[in-house]
């Protein structure tokens, strides 16, 4: 049965996402260079960010929190004032960088939509998605928008069923092992895996090599040809 519905992730998907995290992140490290080794600093700001997932969500204003309370654990009292006025500045950077979308993605989201319904899935803080989504000129081309605090099987299941469409006719695409392929899979559809350079660890996960519904593309602009071999 040919697929109907086609779910895309949008950060490191449609646009450039981690690399404006990881300047934001040398930010801190350069900042905070003084008194704590880079080494450390990574080790501790990867553990603050997992610990704060589930109060802050995902995003540049928590991510932003998390470099806050990092350099805290790290410098204590002494802490000047002007490595946190830095901190911030680096998060009003990071939500107010250009939305930069990688190559051919608007021929690639052209092609897609003559094969199915395109819904965006995206995970982080609802104003700043909405932003960049504004700013990237792609927002007509979806016929629903889904901007969730977290991507599990249980959302896909809903998501489907809003849409009419039986799990088997439906694939998400995206970079994100974590949270677009595996809870994909799990809700029964396709999933098509486009990684890219620079990934955050935190999404990282087995690679379900030998899954029947699994396909790993290097490019987003492989999927409609794809789409087209499972009709």
């Amino acid at each position: 049965m040919p697929i109907r519905l086609i779910c895309l992730d949008a950060d490191d998907t449609l646009w450039h996402n981690m690399r404006h995290f990881n300047a934001t992140q040398e930010a801190l490290y350069a900042l905070i260079a003084p008194f704590s080794d880079r080494h450390v600093a990574r080790e501790v700001l990867d553990a603050c960010e997992a610990r704060n997932l589930k109060l802050y969500g995902y995003g540049a204003k928590g991510f932003t929190l998390s470099m806050i309370e990092t350099a805290v654990e790290l410098v204590g009292d002494p802490l000047p004032r002007g490595v946190i006025a830095g901190i911030l500045e680096a998060g009003r950077s990071l939500l107010a960088h250009p939305v930069e979308l990688f190559d051919g993605i608007a021929e690639t989201l052209e092609a897609l939509s003559a094969r199915g319904r395109l819904v965006l899935v995206t995970k982080g803080d609802l104003l700043h998605q909405e932003a960049k989504l504004a700013a990237s000129g792609l927002g007509g081309m979806f016929s629903g928008i889904e901007i969730v605090s977290d991507k599990t099987s249980a959302l896909f299941t809903d998501l489907f069923a809003r849409h009419g469409v039986a799990a088997h006719e439906a694939v998400m695409a995206g970079d994100s092992l974590r949270s677009d392929i595996h809870p994909a899979l799990e809700a029964g559809a396709w999933a098509a895996y486009v990684p890219q350079a620079g990934a955050w660890a935190h999404e990282s996960a087995a690679v379900p090599e030998r899954h029947p519904r699994f396909v790993q593309l290097p490019r987003l602009a492989e999927l409609p040809a794809w789409i087209d071999g499972q009709a």
